[in-house]
């Protein structure tokens, strides 16, 4: 593979090259030179003027349906929308049939992922089966690669369990990461509890079964002097509390995801199960909060939460349809539509998703790896079926025009490229 890319923007903050425009030339996968006019008779040439050169993104919430639930996605899918949407980088949530609790699913997922344009990362799980009652086999899942441990989209409910999953990954440097909610607050609602759900006749989801269990894992990380990350918060509390406790400097950083940052409950008004997610879609007062958190870094990084889906999991009544949006290639577009700045979706996408791991973080110097994205802020392109590689068609951004596109995404000698 070689290519050249011409007068690129370069929104690498730790590069030499950061915030300059430059010209790239890779040779077979390798960054071989960096300059001003540049040429190579051999590569392909790309006209990169006035767009951004970044490294590519890592998605800390994605779920592909391998192991055992192929049809909602398999690895080949899921990198490909990974790669169309600018990732270089996916850490796959456990929430799998079996779950990723041994270390034989994590070295099943990471032989099974060799090859490709996009590295994977499996989490493990906290809890054996996801069952909330014993501690998987986490230190043997990270020895064999597993960067950190969830339940994925089951909370953990035992407060004891926590602490003891806490406790435990100090011993090998590994990190714990919770969906906060008190699923005992939850109940059985489908939305978040407000004006909407009210108008709707629906029952409702309170922000405090959210914020309830961010303060424990707060005080439970506090307590035990380890790091936790919290994963897809929603609500203003939620921002406001995790402020607090970094104020207090305690080891706590999260994400949100990113159609929690463009939607609103307001989307529901015509019951349409494609905007059911977990955390619900909140109020524009959350939406503003948390778009705050992103800016002012209490938010330390943006997710997807890729949730994929068979129709006939999601063409039906809300009420008993799953919970989910699939979202590697709308990512982009969607946090320029949020109103980011390239240079905080770079931070947010790029590079603090992979701290948060302890990842190494792609560089851009001669001699480097290419692990690249080109993007561009200004280009309007349809998301439709055909554009559409997952396995799964469960968002509600299809057949929408989006402004902010990926034109390419360039790792492990391997290029996705949309021009």
């Amino acid at each position: 593979m070689n290519l050249l890319i011409k007068s690129a923007t370069v929104v690498y903050p730790e590069s030499l090259f950061h915030n300059q425009v430059a010209d790239i030339l890779i040779q077979k996968g390798i960054v071989a030179k960096i300059g001003a006019s540049l040429s190579d008779d051999k590569a392909e040439v790309i006209d990169a003027t006035g767009k951004y050169l970044a490294p590519g993104f890592f998605d800390l919430n994605c779920n592909v349906g391998e192991l055992g639930l192929e049809t909602k996605e398999d690895l080949q899918t899921g990198t490909a929308a990974a790669a169309a949407g600018g990732f270089t980088g996916i850490a796959l949530m456990p929430n799998t049939h079996p779950p990723v609790h041994s270390k034989a699913e994590v070295e099943y997922l990471l032989n099974r992922a060799k090859g490709k344009l996009v590295d994977i990362y499996p989490l493990g799980t906290i809890s054996h089966k996801r069952e909330g009652k014993d501690l998987s086999e986490m230190y043997d899942m990270f020895k064999s690669g597993a960067k950190a441990f969830t339940d994925g989209n089951r909370p953990v409910q035992d407060a004891g369990l926590m602490e003891r999953a806490l406790l435990y990954v100090q011993g090998f440097g590994a990190k714990v990461i919770s969906y906060a909610e008190d699923a005992f607050i939850a109940g059985k609602a489908k939305m978040n509890e407000g004006v909407v759900s009210t108008m709707l006749g629906m029952k409702g989801i309170p922000s405090l079964a959210e914020e309830l269990m961010i303060a424990r894992d707060i005080y439970l990380a506090e307590d035990s002097g380890t790091d936790i990350h919290f994963t897809t918060i929603s609500t203003a509390r939620s921002v406001e509390l995790i402020r607090e406790a970094k104020k207090r400097g305690l080891k706590v950083t999260c994400d949100t995801a990113i159609h929690n940052i463009v939607l609103t409950d307001e989307a529901l008004m015509g019951f349409d199960s494609l905007y059911k997610v977990k955390p619900p879609l909140r109020t524009q007062a959350d939406v503003d909060a948390l778009i705050a958190g992103l800016k002012d870094g209490t938010i330390d990084a943006l997710v997807t939460q890729h949730t994929p889906h068979e129709i006939e999991f999601k063409d039906v009544e809300f009420e008993v349809a799953e919970y989910g949006i699939i979202g590697l290639q709308t990512a982009f577009s969607l946090a320029i539509k949020a109103g980011l700045s390239v240079y905080q979706i770079v931070e947010l996408l790029s590079i603090n998703p992979r701290k948060i791991l302890n990842v190494a973080i792609p560089t851009l110097a001669e001699g480097e790896k290419a692990n690249l994205v080109l993007l561009d802020t200004e280009t309007e392109w349809e998301y439709n079926r055909g554009a559409n590689l997952s396995k799964s068609y469960n968002s509600p951004f299809l057949g929408h025009n989006l402004k902010g596109k990926v034109l390419l995404t360039c790792n492990n000698n391997q290029i996705s490229n949309s021009n």
